[in-house]
């Protein structure tokens, strides 16, 4: 406590404890807090030490906090211990502790090493059939070819359909009146959400004091001397067993190898303790939206709620994390939110009757502007306007805390209204702080997950404004993670003025590097692992054999790092020999000629009296030819964008270019056309959202699920798509291109044309092969096809 608070400890701070403590004591739950602690102990006294931190419910406990499992301090925050522990609750606490998730591994090892298999065990989870899992199922149980099933599965989009939609399976050209149709559709429909296999839970640890297999059922897990249990969390939790989740967080990761690159550079050392508190030109860039890559608020509707909501301090952003939530957002909670803090709505909060309290539920949704954000609020709401008791409460939390509406919220809607009207509230007013509270059966945070999330959106948006390069060079190291691909964080890094230099023999390692750039800032260098199919052996090997001298030639190369020939043609395919005056074109037919899997010396000496032989020059590969090849190397290109060879094309069509639409009035009709980043269809949203980019920027686009039917098959199957619509601004700046039409422009990938001569940059000190003039326009490429990485779909 008294490093928590070196000038003092509260007083609240003294009552809050001793509460704590004879509940933790009277319900025998000591050794469960230490067991956690030390958990989180041996995360942090590793070297370099494993970033970790509390999430949920936890973040409601004192102890928690003073054991540093979590780093929210419950009394500076108001927050409710109930809905982490109680009397009446009668069930064990359950503490989420997330991990780096490169290094969780480590944590879950000591777990068994310390405890062994026999006391430790990770719980189940239910796999249920969904629909695509569910068609492939069925279709192999009916003898239906494979590609008949892989056809009706493509009518399927979507993890949570209540069933196969006829309309779509007659989109695909099947007859239902056929009798293998129709009874695939009838089978499939009936065993959606049946159990089919059990799987291990993501970090649900149970540990024993006694042997598990006295306890529960177990089975021997796919890793050697490990066991997971055949019951799932809601089993455990039934059972009153107790439960620690070791998960797995991308972020920590991330902001993990930020602080290493910061160290390396000299830019400080810097822990998450440490970081600048409410700087004001992180909440500047936040309320521009400008936040890809950053944790929490890079998805497209955070990043059109920031600049609504324009954050200005730590608590600001505890909302956002909060109330781009399906809860709030059935709840209704979120306009009557954004209003009242534009000063466009009153706050009020309505009193009941004497001799209650008039200002109680100021005292509940005081922070929140009167509307309730959080499922505390919700628990505190209920107790103080409506006269729940705890345990009602409690139930009421249970209810809300089950996913996709499982829950009984309803059966609490006359107690709700009741209570409210019996302390003399307005049944109009009751009845709204109902339908707010059932919003949160489809999902909504607590206040302490928001808070703890909260830290880490501030966190990496800190390192983003200031350090651009380092958080980006972290992000892709840190793969896979987040919202974006690596072309468009790499994009994102060079639209803020960073600078970006290609993977080269001779100077990338096998991550990412920063490497000193123009100006005295620092440039990112591809890494090795951007190159698909290379593997960290063959990079490692590179390094190691580099260190006495840069490599003079492929030759050279081939000789001291003694590389297979597969791993000589990925670097050839990434254009990786421009540093020893090497084509991508002449690279490849070079390492091509080369004798043999393996290189050893005399091969070696052999492929170099070949390549000695003088060989004319082979013409210069084209500029749309290395964008095609960059993105099957490395998924991205620093050389320019697909869009720029069809620009000539599509604009004689009257289409605009990303930015042109961006720049169009309101209102403005207007057709626009890019390669498709990202397809989203919230749960039961009424609308999909799509982002489009070309190589002037991107742009968001909104189409209503009514037009779905209609457009289904571009809307899903388009890799460059041409979409129609209207241009829609905000009054805060969010661009929204409402979408009519929807139009599949994939073909135009297949004939890229060439129209400018070849200027390939290359870094400095990089020797830059001889440039030469396009010799006209190239004739396809076999690899058109496979052109651009798919979209990132989330449905």
């Amino acid at each position: 406590a008294r490093e928590r608070w070196p000038e003092g400890i509260p007083a609240r701070a003294h009552e809050l404890m001793q509460e704590e403590f004879a509940l933790i004591r009277q319900a025998g739950y000591a050794y469960y807090f230490l067991t956690v602690h030390d958990l989180v102990k041996f995360a942090r006294d590793q070297e370099p030490p494993i970033l970790c931190q509390g999430r949920g419910s936890a973040a409601n406990s004192i102890v928690c906090y003073l054991l540093k499992v979590t780093s929210v301090d419950p009394v500076e925050h108001n927050l409710l211990f109930s809905r982490f522990m109680s009397e009446e609750r009668r069930e064990p606490p359950d503490i989420d502790v997330d991990f780096e998730h490169e290094r969780r591994e480590e944590v879950m090892q000591y777990v068994y090493c310390r405890y062994g298999r026999e006391r430790a065990g990770i719980c189940a989870t239910v796999i249920h059939y969904r629909p695509r899992s569910a068609v492939r199922e069925v279709g192999k149980a009916l003898g239906l070819s494979e590609d008949m099933t892989n056809r009706m599965v493509s009518t399927v989009w979507g993890s949570h359909s209540s069933g196969m939609d006829s309309s779509r399976i007659e989109e695909n050209g099947f007859d239902l009146g056929n009798i293998e149709v129709a009874r695939l559709k009838l089978l499939v429909d009936r065993i959606l959400q049946f159990p089919r296999h059990l799987s291990q839970h993501v970090g649900g640890f149970v540990l024993t004091q006694g042997r598990l297999d006295e306890i529960v059922p177990i089975h021997n897990a796919a890793m050697e001397d490990r066991t997971f249990i055949e019951w799932d969390k809601d089993d455990i939790d039934a059972l009153g067993l107790m439960k620690v989740d070791v998960l797995a967080l991308g972020m920590l990761t991330c902001i993990r190898k930020c602080f290493d690159l910061m160290r390396q550079h000299g830019l400080g050392d810097y822990e998450l303790d440490t970081i600048q508190h409410e700087d004001p030109a992180t909440y500047a860039m936040l309320q521009k939206g400008d936040s890809i890559g950053v944790f929490q608020v890079e998805s497209r509707a955070q990043i059109n709620m920031l600049p609504r909501l324009k954050p200005r301090e730590f608590y600001d952003l505890v909302i956002q994390v909060a109330i781009v939530r399906p809860g709030p957002i059935e709840g209704d909670m979120v306009h009557p939110y954004l209003r009242r803090r534009a000063g466009e709505e009153r706050v009020t909060f309505p009193s009941p009757r004497a001799p209650h309290d008039p200002d109680e539920l100021k005292a509940v949704l005081g922070k929140t502007k009167g509307v309730p954000l959080f499922q505390e609020q919700a628990m505190k709401l209920a107790i103080v306007a409506a006269g729940f008791s705890s345990a009602d409460a409690n139930r009421l939390r249970r209810a809300m805390a089950t996913f996709r509406n499982v829950g009984t919220i309803d059966q609490f809607e006359a107690k709700m209204v009741d209570g409210m009207v019996a302390r003399g509230y307005e049944k109009e007013f009751a009845q709204r702080c109902y339908r707010q509270i059932q919003g949160f059966g489809s999902y909504g945070f607590p206040e302490s997950h928001a808070l703890s999330f909260a830290r880490l959106v501030y966190v990496s948006s800190w390192i983003k404004c200031h350090y651009p390069a380092v958080f980006t060079c972290a992000l892709l190291n840190s793969q896979p993670m987040g919202f974006y691909a690596p072309a468009q964080l790499v994009r994102d890094l060079r639209e803020h003025g960073g600078e970006v230099r290609a993977a080269d023999i001779n100077a990338s390692a096998w991550d990412n590097t920063l490497e000193q750039g123009r100006d005295g800032m620092l440039a990112l260098r591809i890494g090795l692992r951007q190159l698909d199919g290379f593997r960290e052996e063959w990079a490692l090997r590179l390094a190691a054999a580099r260190n006495t001298a840069a490599f003079a030639s492929i030759e050279d190369l081939a000789r001291r790092a003694d590389l297979p020939r597969r791993a000589m043609r990925l670097l050839a395919d990434a254009d990786a020999f421009r540093s020893v005056g090497q084509d991508r074109r002449q690279a490849l037919w070079d390492v091509r000629r080369m004798p043999g899997d393996e290189l050893p010396l005399f091969a070696a000496a052999q492929s170099r009296e070949l390549l000695e032989e003088g060989d004319a020059p082979l013409p210069t590969m084209p500029l749309s030819d290395h964008v095609i090849a960059d993105y099957q190397t490395t998924r991205l290109s620093l050389k320019a964008h697909p869009m720029a060879f069809l620009r000539e094309r599509f604009g004689e069509e009257g289409v605009l270019s990303c930015a042109e639409t961006n720049a169009s009035k309101d209102g403005a009709n207007v057709r626009t056309a890019g390669v498709v980043l990202i397809r989203q269809r919230p749960g039961k949203g009424n609308a999909i959202f799509i982002t489009i980019e070309d190589e002037t920027g991107v742009v968001n686009a909104l189409l209503w699920a009514r037009h779905l039917n209609r457009l289904r098959r571009p809307v899903m199957a388009s890799r460059l798509m041409l979409i129609e619509g209207t241009v829609q601004r905000s009054k805060e700046g969010v661009i929204h291109l409402m979408a009519s039409n929807v139009i599949d422009r994939t073909g135009d990938l297949d004939s890229m044309s060439e129209t400018r001569d070849l200027q390939i940059e290359t870094s400095p000190g990089d020797k830059a092969p001889d440039r030469h003039p396009v010799p006209g326009p190239s004739h396809r490429h076999p690899r058109d096809v496979r052109i651009l990485p798919k979209s990132r779909d989330f449905h």
